[in-house]
């Protein structure tokens, strides 16, 4: 018999979640005990958190001092999905043995059908039952949900819930608005951003917004807006008939010397990503499910399915694919041969238009790369160790640049717009020099140049003296009085000279190729080298 309000043939999907698995993770590599709070950063900030953290007042989203503050006895990890996914491999493997056909989010989240399991193991929650002890066997703790679309089984793990066939959308309905973003596998990065505006406009309850027409949510919001609607309607957030994507689109690769380590499967699993998506891209095509497979001497043939919220990058099915060799080559009933064959199956493709990429071949590529390769430092020499510029005001080149810890607010030491007289004109010097050197300003007679309080200098510049070497000047501009401090008097020298600051260009003489252009600041009587231009 048919469940009321499912048609012939739809299916009930079952969500296996592992709660803050980053920091579960994190403390099972450092071998800590259960009773240690655990958070895990990227770019300074708490991306997870144990249940002992969050009892102390750790939350998601606080900079790592703010962390550190609320829990003294906080131990810190940095983000690694690496790691995360090869720790998460004995979990799905053991799922899969217990009901075939998983397909992972992330690690920490996994999915499956559930009417099959239902059918072998008797009902839902003896299926439900049987699943939380395979995963207890590997020593991980897990919750499980299960109802009739993907996003609403997500949210019912994080409650161990079973929704009835029928009740999602009276499931979901009370639940707050931010549910619909919290999870970062089923969500695009602008969720939040939907979810905040919401929120401001008072639609605080997921259904609230369910409540909404699809016609009003299409020509107030943006297309991710529509999805999330379907989500908190209970709807299929996919077309039932996902397009199957032609055979031809399947690239593999065979491995000689045969593959044992996880870097030599890393480097052939990037190359077959790239070529997986020049032929998607090639037929207007893009992924949203992967399916990775790897075949061994012994004859032995292993296979996971990744599915992804947003269609895959390149850079996106190069991690997968390595997280997941990683997981199969270092779990302890690792494949007993090396693996001589890997295989990228695009289980199911949408239409190209969905992937807007960058205009040199990428979203946000070379940004990205850039600020994980920074994050990786971080990781290694400390949180305040990679610091990034921000555009801040003043009237010297250094005091526009206020630098802070790569993850914290990029909030400026003063208000850039503000008019600030005195300022140095544009360009600006592509090189500073923080440690100013000293050096020797003097005119053709060989008498020092000073600046006067009416900021001119006491002489035409002649000569510029850096240490033991010197040049002739062939130009300059300035000086430019620093307008600053002016309600405190100058202080007047015993030969009648003023003591303040001013900046000057000087050109110095010399071959074309060996032509600089030096910015000096004047303090005390004295030259110093401040920045040099290209």
């Amino acid at each position: 018999m048919i469940p009321p309000g499912r048609e012939k043939g739809a299916a009930r999907v079952l969500a296996l979640w592992c709660p803050d698995w980053p920091a579960v993770a994190a403390a099972a590599v450092a071998r800590l005990p259960a009773t240690q709070p655990v958070a895990v950063l990227f770019a300074n900030r708490v991306v997870a958190c144990s249940a002992i953290a969050r009892a102390d007042g750790v939350r998601r989203g606080q900079k790592r001092r703010e962390a550190q503050g609320k829990c003294p006895d906080l131990f810190l990890a940095q983000a690694d999905p690496d790691r995360d996914a090869r720790l998460f491999e004995p979990v799905v493997a053991a799922v899969d043995a217990t009901v075939p056909g998983v397909e992972v989010l992330r690690p920490g989240l996994l999915v499956l059908g559930a009417r099959g399991a239902a059918r072998f193991f008797g009902s839902e929650e003896a299926a439900a039952e049987r699943l939380l002890d395979a995963a207890a066997a590997t020593g991980v703790e897990a919750q499980i949900g299960i109802a009739d679309e993907l996003s609403t089984a997500v949210i019912a793990a994080r409650r161990g819930a079973i929704v009835p066939t029928g009740a999602g959308a009276r499931f979901l309905a009370p639940m707050p608005v931010r549910e619909l973003a919290f999870e970062p596998s089923l969500a695009a990065p602008e969720r939040a951003d939907l979810v905040d505006l919401l929120h401001r406009l008072g639609l605080r309850r997921i259904g609230d917004f369910a409540a909404l027409t699809t016609a009003e949510v299409a020509s107030r919001f943006g297309a991710d807006a529509v999805l999330a609607h379907r989500c908190a309607q209970a709807k299929p957030e996919r077309p039932p008939a996902a397009r199957q994507p032609p055979k031809d689109l399947t690239v593999d690769h065979r491995c000689d010397p045969p593959i044992e380590r996880v870097d030599a499967a890393a480097f052939a699993g990037r190359m077959l990503a790239t070529e997986l998506h020049t032929q998607l891209s090639n037929a207007g095509l893009a992924c949203t499910r992967l399916s990775i497979v790897a075949e061994t001497d012994a004859g032995e043939e292993l296979s996971r399915i990744w599915r992804c919220a947003e269609p895959l990058t390149p850079e996106g099915t190069a991690d997968r694919v390595r997280w997941q060799l990683d997981g199969w080559l270092t779990r302890r009933d690792r494949p007993t041969a090396p693996i001589t064959l890997l295989r990228l199956v695009p289980v199911e493709v949408v239409a190209a238009g969905a992937l807007q990429l960058g205009l040199w071949g990428g979203v946000g590529e070379e940004d990205e790369r850039a600020r994980r390769a920074l994050v990786r430092v971080q990781g290694l020499l400390g949180g305040e160790a990679v610091r990034i510029g921000v555009l801040s005001g003043g009237r010297g080149p250094a005091e526009r640049i206020t630098l802070v810890a790569l993850g914290d607010e990029p909030v400026p030491a003063a208000d850039p717009t503000l008019p600030w007289p005195g300022r140095l004109p544009e360009p600006a010097p592509a090189l500073l020099l923080f440690h100013r050197p000293v050096v020797r300003l003097e005119g053709e007679d060989g008498a020092p140049i000073l600046v006067t309080e009416r900021a001119l200098f006491s002489a035409e510049p002649f000569r510029l003296h850096w240490g033991s070497r010197q040049w002739r000047l062939t130009g300059w501009a300035g000086p430019w009085p620093v307008d600053e401090r002016w309600w405190a008097s100058s202080t007047e020298n015993d030969d009648g000279s003023t003591t303040f600051t001013a900046r000057a260009q000087v050109q110095l003489d010399g071959e074309p190729a060996d032509v600089r252009v030096l910015l000096l600041v004047y303090h005390d009587e004295t030259w110093h080298a401040e920045g040099l231009y290209d």
